[in-house]
């Protein structure tokens, strides 16, 4: 160790000994002047080369005293040059404008906006040195995509689980939404999620984004915590000159014949002489749609006869309004010294109602003489969800969701030899789901008949059923709330360091401190009348006749009204008895603080002008402090707060290692490690204990967090007319992963075991049920992807050579060991949740300068989604196929218009139960078309 560190001082020392100053300067299109990140500029002498950032800024250090000449290359545009004198001591400025590559076949062709978008997709994807997909908010409007994770499905290795309709949690490359990350301009964003780590994708509209960075491999100086990847969205930046960017959409959605509205507003301007930059971005979005929705639960009885247990019949009617605004400022205090905000604000609402029909508690009628079913009794409930009547509720349920983001950015090129950046950011998530009501009938007891000829779409039918035989079961209210605060403070370095003296060395290191609190605090309360309530059939009803797009036995019916629900006065005493019911919420309840703090070196060397490595290590020091409750008997009025406190430290080394065989040609090979932290509300010491039940849930406060090695090994090939074929290998070992297990055999011994000086519940010679969060041992999850983009230009007409394609594949397999069943017994039939084995995206586009349209389709296979005791309960996510297309035509400069169509598949959300055919959930949104205006100038 002490060798190493004379060695990195003698080798600084005799960087320091050079006479050196720097060049810098940003890099910019000659149209528009918009700026050009990942443009790489070389020296002509030293093996020099930089790669622009995302504001298009360049820089280099330690450049000895002379004469330059820079070669600036950038895929789509011509290669520019310019010449330089550097002086000792001394920062020489230097801009470029690049020109458009636009001569084919001795045909001038003018570069479109979708060509750009990729453009500057693909020039920032080749110069990464870790394994990256990137999207351009060119690209992103190329596609008919209303928020981010939309537009995240269409990247290799990426799927998105849908929530109503819209896609809402990431899936990278086989591992959920906990074991990635995601970022606003490289800080994290918290999660609005109750009882986990999962960020919302449907909640920032796809228009406040520049840039989408899907980062498959991390690097030193990346946060660790990111198993399958970590998404950075990057916001505006303020090129040159003045840019107002206005847009207007209406649509139409007939799953409930209602309509979208929506508009965003872009200005972007430079002061005082370009050293000020200001961007401010707004947009609003209303629609007013829903969903049909049946579902099921699948039981079997000791003869294996397979049955309905419980089914739903729901009706959905949803407004969704999501509105964000953001203001991103930089200040070049001087050559040296640049000051950036990035300020975000994300509010939506969603208003839902839902009528559902369900059928429970089903137990079949077995025949005296054959033992065969021959038929079935159970109960039959009609539910009204809603809200009260305000005016923020409207007799709806009220989901607000909100996230801000607050970043103070520094860049410091402090001499010719040393520059610094740092961050101090502050984020919240936070969930309100305030007076949401509910309201049942039930008729028990009634015969019921079960056509299960197609398990694909099952039907219960109870012809005894009679709206004056439902009668009052059950009015409730409660308050959901949710928050998590995070805050950020980091500072990194980099000095040049070359092992050898004519390559090119950068030694990176740095500092980071993340301070994160998470509580959820809800209530409930029950409602029963002091007179009582009349029957079904005398209260203010909604009847729906209309079938679900499920088929024409699927009528929701009759229910209480949502006027009536909203409008009742619950906290009237002369009206209701109000109770407070703690089992709904006392043990859900938590609170949860995180202090990460880290550090990492990470070494840039050059062996030779074609390749590089990247050598370096992380450590990140964890320490956790949760409050959870644990309750006997339901005896919620003396519940046990407790408290645990904990620590851990990770070392996450990382090698990577970059190839340029050919000038567009790059491979890498990466050996990596990550780790995936807990979910909060798993790590919680709460214990639910229900001895009627024979039932215990709990908490694991000696959770592990899952950590990962990692292999990568991928080859791309770009082309100079913007396009893109790439192939990749990865592998992944995830130690420790995390699972819910459920004990269905839990005695006395094992819960003295488990719960120390706690009482014990469990008589001698019982059996209970127990459920609790475990660790596995060990997940090996190999995966393939290949792409292939771009113009064909090629082709012989030019009306051929405006078509442009995308295709592109991923293959996944998993192995898991270490999952148990309810009897202890290992299961060897399970893959690791939410690895979808393929997955598959095209693209057929054809664009001039004044037409552009596109056909996408995006398919992903069915996997496992939820681990259950036995592979009859286990819970499948089906797959599913979307087909989309857009156009839109210039009328004017900077004015065009544009239509949208989703969904043309008409493709449902589809869970199943065990075995494909028994259908757990099926949901369907109808297809939506929007037409709309966008003005730039």
């Amino acid at each position: 160790m002490k060798k190493t560190l004379l060695l990195i001082f003698i080798l600084s020392q005799m960087v320091a000994a050079q006479a050196a100053g720097l060049i810098s300067g940003t890099v910019k299109e000659g149209t528009e002047q918009r700026t050009l990140p990942g443009a790489v500029l070389r020296l002509d002498k030293f093996n020099r080369y930089t790669v622009s950032d995302k504001n298009g800024y360049f820089e280099f250090l330690n450049v000895p005293d002379g004469d330059y000449r820079v070669e600036v290359t950038y895929l789509g545009y011509v290669t520019a040059y310019q010449d330089v004198t550097v002086n000792e001591g001394a920062n020489s400025v230097m801009n470029f404008l690049l020109q458009e590559d636009s001569k084919v076949l001795n045909e001038v062709v003018v570069m479109g906006d979708q060509a750009r978008g990729q453009a500057k997709a693909f020039n920032q994807q080749k110069t990464n040195r870790n394994v990256t997909n990137v999207i351009s908010a060119d690209q992103v409007g190329r596609f008919p995509d209303s928020n981010i994770g939309d537009a995240l499905k269409r990247v290799p290795g990426i799927t998105m689980q849908n929530d109503q309709g819209e896609a809402r949690n990431i899936i990278v490359r086989g591992l959920a939404s906990e074991l990635n990350s995601v970022t606003l301009n490289g800080n994290r964003i918290p999660s609005a999620e109750g009882d986990n780590r999962k960020v919302q994708m449907d909640l920032i509209p796809s228009d406040m984004i520049q840039t989408i960075r899907v980062n498959k491999t991390l690097t030193p100086d990346m946060d660790g915590d990111a198993i399958g990847g970590s998404v950075d969205l990057v916001t505006r930046a303020a090129s040159g000159g003045q840019r107002i960017s206005l847009t207007a959409l209406g649509g139409f959605n007939p799953i409930r014949n209602g309509a979208t509205g929506s508009g965003s507003f872009v200005y972007s301007n430079r002061f005082a002489g370009d050293r000020v930059g200001v961007v401010l971005s707004a947009s609003y979005m209303n629609k007013t749609y829903g969903s049909d929705n049946i579902e099921g639960v699948w039981g079997k009885d000791d003869a294996d006869n397979i049955f309905l247990e419980e089914m739903d019949i729901r009706k959905y009617d949803v407004q969704r309004i999501r509105r964000s605004i953001s203001l991103n400022t930089d200040w070049k205090i001087d050559a040296n010294n640049t000051i950036a905000a990035d300020l975000m604000y994300n509010w939506r609402d969603d208003r839902e109602n839902r009528f559902r029909t369900q059928f429970k508690d089903v137990e079949p009628v077995y025949d005296e003489t054959t033992g065969a079913i021959a038929g079935y009794t159970g109960t039959i409930s009609r539910e009204t969800k809603g809200g009260i009547d305000n005016c923020r509720n409207k007799n709806a349920r009220l989901e607000d969701q909100r996230v801000q983001s607050y970043a103070l950015t520094g860049t410091h090129l402090l001499s010719p030899k040393f520059d610094l950046d740092w961050n101090l950011s502050y984020a919240k998530a936070q969930e309100d789901r305030p007076h949401e009501r509910y309201i049942e009938y039930v008729q028990e007891g009634i015969s019921m008949t079960q056509d299960l000829a197609d398990p694909r779409k099952p039907f219960i039918s109870a012809p005894g059923q009679s709206e004056s035989a439902f009668l009052f079961d059950k009015l409730t209210e409660q308050h959901d709330y949710t928050d998590e605060d995070e805050y950020s403070a980091k500072i990194n370095a980099r000095v040049p360091l070359s092992a050898i003296a004519s390559q090119k060395g950068r030694l990176h290191f740095g500092l980071k401190a993340r301070i994160k609190s998470k509580e959820r605090n809800n209530n409930f309360y029950e409602y029963t009348p002091v007179d009582g309530l009349p029957s079904l059939a005398e209260m203010d009803k909604a009847t729906y006749t209309q079938p679900l797009t499920q088929g024409d036995r699927y009528i929701p019916g009759s229910f209480v009204s949502k006027q009536w629900l909203g409008n009742v006065d619950l906290n009237n005493p002369a009206l209701f008895e109000k109770e407070a019911d703690p089992s709904e919420y006392l043990v859900n309840n938590y609170q949860a603080k995180e202090q990460i703090y880290a550090g990492y070196l990470r070494w840039d060397q050059d062996i030779t002008p074609d390749l590089t490595f990247i050598v370096g290590a992380r450590i990140e020091h964890t320490r956790v402090d949760y409050e959870g409750n644990y309750v006997l008997d339901e005896d919620y009025d003396n519940a046990d707060l407790r408290q645990v406190r904990n620590s851990y430290t990770n070392v996450l080394p990382n090698v990577t290692v970059c190839y340029t065989p050919l000038k567009n040609m790059v491979l890498r090979g990466v050996f990596s490690t990550a780790l995936a932290r807990p979910n909060y509300y798993a790590l919680i010491p709460f214990a639910d204990v229900k001895s009627e039940d024979r039932e215990i849930s709990a908490g694991n406060s000696d959770l592990k967090a899952t950590y990962s090695y990692n292999a990568d090994l991928i080859g791309e090939y770009y082309f100079q007319s913007v396009g893109i074929v790439s192939a990749g290998l990865f592998y992944k070992n995830l130690d420790n992963f995390i699972y819910n297990y459920l004990d269905a055999n839990y005695t006395t011994d094992k819960f003295a075991a488990d719960f120390p000086g706690l009482p014990n519940p469990i008589p001698v010679g019982e059996q209970w049920q127990f459920l609790r969060p475990l660790n596995g041992d060990e997940v090996h999850l190999f995966g393939v992807e290949l792409a292939f983009q771009r113009k064909l230009d090629f082709l012989p007409t030019s009306f051929l050579r405006n078509f442009s394609v995308m295709l592109n594949y991923t293959y996944t397999h998993s192995i898991t060991q270490g999952i148990y069943n309810e009897d202890g017994e290992e299961r060897t039939d399970v893959s690791f949740p939410g690895t979808a084995p393929h997955m598959f995206n095209a693209s057929l586009a054809w664009e001039n300068n004044r037409f552009s349209a596109r056909v996408s389709l995006n398919y992903t296979g069915g996997y496992l989604d939820e681990v259950a005791s036995d592979a009859f309960e286990d819970r499948y996510y089906d797959s599913q196929l979307f087909l989309d297309a857009n156009a839109s035509y210039r009328i004017a400069d900077g004015l065009r218009i544009f239509a949208e169509a989703n969904n043309l598949t008409n493709q449902p959300l589809r869970y199943y139960q065990g075995s494909k055919q028994y259908m757990a959930q099926l949901e369907y949104y109808k297809s939506t078309f929007d037409l709309g205006i966008k003005w730039e100038f």
